[in-house]
């Protein structure tokens, strides 16, 4: 497979030029294992691990390689086994905060050129969790597109497709059911040749058994929801890169119980780019939109164009940010001091010249 089928473009073409009279090759992660990575290349699948030079200079998670990330590789042909040097720059990536109280960046997906936003048409529907992923995915680099799934459990799919609408101005919305066949055409659409499409959303949305019908057999297990709640069960324990035969890239995700923000101020402001335009015209310039005078946000609550629980989530969402802040600023320092440490244990580990 050339690398072009896998995405490989002038951007990345430009960042691999240091490296090309060294000898080396590239390639792109589709799945990551414990220390471990499967890599597609031009001569073939390999099982990679990072090199141990680019261990020691690794300081954080985003430092080593992500599904969709093209490394930069020494390939044993004969052994289909590879040895990571660097990751190329990405021009994309869908990141969140680890679960936990960890303060740390988790890429679920990287140089991604669309994402579609799954949530299912029953009592799993969720505008409020619409809106976190949407501010996530503006902040990505990659192209939105919100997918309504499930269509054959919903009495009227139009009604919640306008419900969305009205918090993603401008983002395509699409209402499928892989039971019925209904719009997936309109999807595959944005699969094309070199193209990479991200699926994000909670468990049992039906990312699988889009991909499967994309693909044209079942190549990923699927499940049907719980009876009672409408929860998902896991059925994608991993994120994988998957070349279709037609064509495009997916990258299939487990789903998300759990989605942190993860520095997305710019995310914040085009997702919620309504309110901060109204908040530009309040009267006062630190208006806090609570009781002060000529207050645009509380006039326009005050009128109905702008929904009450919009306002609190975009609040909440605000202060996650300014809490995740404080926190990874004092993660950097630590991590600062704890680089510069290594350094220094590594120069007097060094003979004297």
């Amino acid at each position: 497979m050339k690398n072009e089928d896998l995405g490989w473009n002038s951007f990345f073409e430009q960042a691999f030029e240091p490296y090309r009279n060294e000898g080396y090759q590239v390639g792109r992660v589709s799945l990551e294992h414990k220390h471990m990575y499967r890599v597609q290349t031009e001569v073939g699948e390999a099982l990679a691990e990072v090199s141990g030079k680019m261990r020691h200079l690794a300081f954080r998670r985003e430092d080593y390689p992500a599904v969709g990330d093209w490394v930069v590789l020494s390939i044993r042909g004969e052994e289909q086994r590879a040895t990571i040097h660097a990751v190329l720059p990405r021009k994309s990536k869908f990141s969140r905060k680890v679960a936990g109280q960890v303060t740390e960046e988790q890429i679920v997906a990287s140089n991604v050129d669309t994402v579609f936003l799954f949530t299912a048409l029953n009592l799993d529907f969720n505008v409020r969790r619409i809106e976190r992923y949407m501010v996530l995915a503006w902040e990505s680099g990659a192209n939105p597109v919100i997918v309504l799934s499930k269509a054959d459990l919903c009495k009227d799919p139009e009604a919640l497709a306008a419900e969305v609408a009205a918090v993603a101005v401008g983002v395509p919305i699409h209402i499928i059911s892989s039971a019925e066949n209904r719009g997936l055409n309109a999807l595959a659409a944005y699969i094309s040749p070199g193209q990479t499409v991200a699926l994000l959303g909670s468990s049992g949305v039906g990312k699988s058994t889009l991909v499967n019908r994309i693909y044209g057999k079942d190549i990923l297990d699927t499940g049907d929801i719980r009876s009672g709640d409408d929860k998902g069960k896991h059925t994608t324990t991993h994120r994988e890169l998957i070349t279709l035969p037609g064509g495009g890239i997916l990258i299939d995700t487990p789903g998300m119980r759990e989605l942190q923000l993860w520095d997305v101020s710019e995310g914040l402001s085009t997702s919620f780019q309504d309110i901060e335009e109204l908040a530009e015209m309040c009267y006062f310039q630190d208006c806090k939109h609570e009781n002060e005078p000529k207050c645009a946000v509380n006039q326009a609550l005050d009128e109905g164009t702008l929904v009450l629980e919009r306002f609190h989530n975009y609040l909440k969402l605000q202060k996650e940010l300014a809490y995740l802040a404080r926190k990874e600023d004092k993660g950097l320092q630590a991590a600062e001091k704890a680089k510069w440490k290594k350094l220094r244990q590594s120069l007097k580990s060094q003979p004297n010249r």
